[in-house]
């Protein structure tokens, strides 16, 4: 069944529509955070927070745009409301669940042990120099090289021109390249090994 289909009975109010597309996108929604949060369980809170947000708000979602659109628009307005909470808080506030919200479907987002490898030194790392860049790079990073949308896609979320997305993606990544060098984590490469033994660049 596809997101239409899904989605108009999720908005009758059919709890197993939207779990099925809890299903479908909760590993994109957690693998964006987790690259955004450098942590699994706050990872595992915005995820749970984005489909907590999207049911809520299912029922006034006009289809202007598709799902995963809208879905991606929550998540990144999500992982930047984080990012600012952290640097205003060490720690996270619990996600508060009213008595309405019971019985709303929450996503299964326990870490895999891929999920945990990608926890890794570096990754927090990555994470970090995330913060580090503007909001805007933070943005196109996560959804183009982590999330691994299209530029159509990425143009649709962050309601921009392509073009916007390509040159404002190119400028992110050497912003976080400088940024991993800066750090340590990233070596040039050895101007002599280009030339060593006669080769071409």
């Amino acid at each position: 069944m596809d997101d239409k289909h899904m989605l108009v009975k999720a908005r009758r109010g059919e709890l197993s529509a939207f779990e099925e597309l809890v299903r479908k996108y909760e590993k994109r929604v957690y693998a964006v955070a987790l690259r955004s949060s450098g942590s699994p369980e706050d990872a595992a809170d915005i995820t749970q927070e984005v489909f907590l947000r999207a049911w809520r708000s299912i029922e006034t979602f006009r289809g202007d745009s598709g799902f995963s659109t809208w879905l991606f628009r929550i998540t990144m307005n999500m992982c930047v409301d984080h990012a600012r909470h952290k640097q205003s808080q060490p720690q996270c506030q619990p996600l508060v669940i009213g008595e309405e919200d019971a019985e709303r479907p929450i996503p299964d987002t326990a870490p895999t042990p891929e999920e945990h490898l990608d926890n890794s030194e570096l990754g927090r790392e990555l994470a970090a120099a995330l913060d580090a860049v503007s909001e805007e790079h933070r943005r196109i990073v996560l959804l183009r090289d982590v999330s691994g949308m299209s530029y159509t896609e990425i143009a649709e979320v962050l309601e921009i021109s392509e073009g916007t997305v390509k040159s404002r993606l190119a400028r992110a990544r050497v912003a976080l390249r400088r940024i991993l060098l800066e750090r340590g984590n990233l070596f040039e490469a050895d101007p002599s090994k280009d030339t060593k033994g006669g080769g071409d660049a």
